[in-house]
């Protein structure tokens, strides 16, 4: 066996015994970006109100799962990882869980016969200026973890402004007789302001990776 077969030979074995970390940052940014399409076209939804923007947000969905299933197959098979895998699963079980929460609400308001209003369009564009600081954060991992720290705090700001318009929409939602109409509203405010609690709950991850890496 010659100089050259011998070291490709000693390289297979290092790389069965040691394989080579998955690049987890680059697949949170990739998942962070499916992200902010959906919530993209959310808000392009509850802008027109047009079902064409509902369907792509459905097809999203399933675009946005096989992203997750991806990504949570090369953490249960990863040797080892460069951050803790409890905080890798949270990064993408939260970033998928605001996707879900976007395709529940178009599906709720079709089921239910409403079209958007300024409350849903208001609390799309703020899931949606959240949901960009998450990226930029996700996308700052792997070179300047500590950057990252205020796109966590960004998406936080966004989520607190979700609820607070929740309160407002509910507050203006809750006049007249109209019960029937309130409580089928309210379910789909309810479904916005989950999605901004899970996109709080994706920051606080990111937050906890930057602090461990830095």
């Amino acid at each position: 066996m010659n100089n050259d077969q011998s070291d490709s030979l000693l390289v297979r074995i290092f790389d069965r015994v040691f394989p080579k970390t998955p690049d987890f940052f680059t697949l949170l940014h990739e998942q962070s970006l499916q992200v902010v399409h959906t919530v993209g076209l959310l808000v392009q939804f509850m802008e027109t109100g047009e079902d064409d923007f509902g369907e792509q947000i459905k097809q999203d969905e399933h675009a946005a799962d096989k992203v997750k299933v991806r990504n949570i197959h090369t953490l249960n098979e990863a040797f080892s990882t460069p951050i803790d895998r409890e905080d890798i699963y949270r990064a993408i079980t939260t970033l998928d869980e605001i996707v879900n929460g976007c395709k529940d609400a178009v599906s709720e308001m079709h089921a239910l016969d409403l079209t958007p209003d300024a409350f849903t369009l208001e609390m799309a564009n703020l899931l949606l200026a959240g949901v960009q600081s998450l990226e930029a954060g996700f996308g700052k991992l792997g070179k300047t973890p500590a950057a990252a720290a205020a796109d966590a705090d960004a998406a936080r700001k966004a989520e607190r402004k979700v609820e607070k318009l929740y309160r407002k929409a509910l507050a203006d939602l809750f006049q007249g007789a109209d019960f029937i109409h309130m409580f089928k509203r309210r379910e789909i405010y309810r479904h916005l302001t989950n999605s901004a609690e899970r996109m709080a709950a994706c920051a606080n991850t990111l937050h906890d990776i930057v602090v461990k890496m830095v």
